[in-house]
């Protein structure tokens, strides 16, 4: 198991790096989950979480409930063995009800909280059993406390698991994480000029700009590869 924080400003490149990380992966045996951070849920506990856990489980907007527990319970079945434990906690997280077929939580909001972390978790190295797992948890400065310390669960559980968790984040946030000695910190810094030429030549499809227009694309997007494919184009 092996996490890396990748940090860097934004439109310096994290979220393609990933893309390209899984292109680089297309064809190998492995599962992806794929975890976004918004600012507009930074209150809402385990959001980046409940997001992955409906499109997983290919939630419709008019399915009934008793269909998005079928979903779920199919769901889990890919990573659990028990699913009659698991299903109503994260039943309860995703707000869906369980009718009679399961029985209501009997535990205090604390303990069901560490319980749906722990199972959290257990789905992850569940799934690894089966096959490698890339995990990756995208704009965590944006993250909500409950999301961060599922994120303390997972960092220290997956040494011993097939496991590659990418968290990338923006230069403000501080990770808890970098004393492990499975966790890789890599900084993204902005292009030196000579790269910054070099990625205007490959946007252009080696159509040579004059060297003025050359310089002020590099001039002002400032080595950030955003700035300079959006300038280019």
């Amino acid at each position: 198991g092996q996490v890396v924080l990748l940090t860097g400003e934004p439109g310096i490149g994290k979220s393609r790096l990933l893309r390209a990380l899984r292109g680089r992966l297309e064809n190998e045996p492995h599962t992806p989950l794929s975890h976004y951070c918004s600012p507009h849920h930074q209150t809402s506990p385990l959001y980046p979480v409940i997001n992955l856990l409906e499109r997983a489980a290919g939630f419709a907007a008019d399915d009934p409930a008793a269909t998005r527990l079928d979903k779920l319970e199919t769901l889990l079945a890919l990573s659990i063995d028990d699913v009659t434990a698991v299903v109503p906690l994260l039943a309860a997280l995703l707000s869906l009800e369980t009718d009679a077929r399961y029985p209501p939580l009997d535990m205090s909001p604390h303990r069901q909280k560490e319980r749906t972390l722990e199972e959290l978790v257990n789905q992850v190295l569940g799934l690894a059993a089966r096959r490698p797992v890339l995990a990756m948890y995208e704009d965590v400065h944006w993250a909500d406390p409950t999301s961060l310390e599922l994120l303390d669960l997972l960092v220290d559980r997956v040494q011993g698991a097939p496991v590659l968790v990418l968290i990338t984040f923006r230069p403000q946030f501080e990770p808890l994480w970098t004393h492990y000695a499975h966790v890789t910190a890599l900084t993204l810094s902005r292009l030196s000029r000579r790269q910054g030429a070099a990625m205007v030549a490959r946007l252009s499809g080696g159509k040579a700009l004059p060297p003025a227009v050359l310089d002020q694309i590099v001039a002002k997007t400032d080595g950030v590869p955003l700035f300079v494919e959006e300038l280019t184009r």
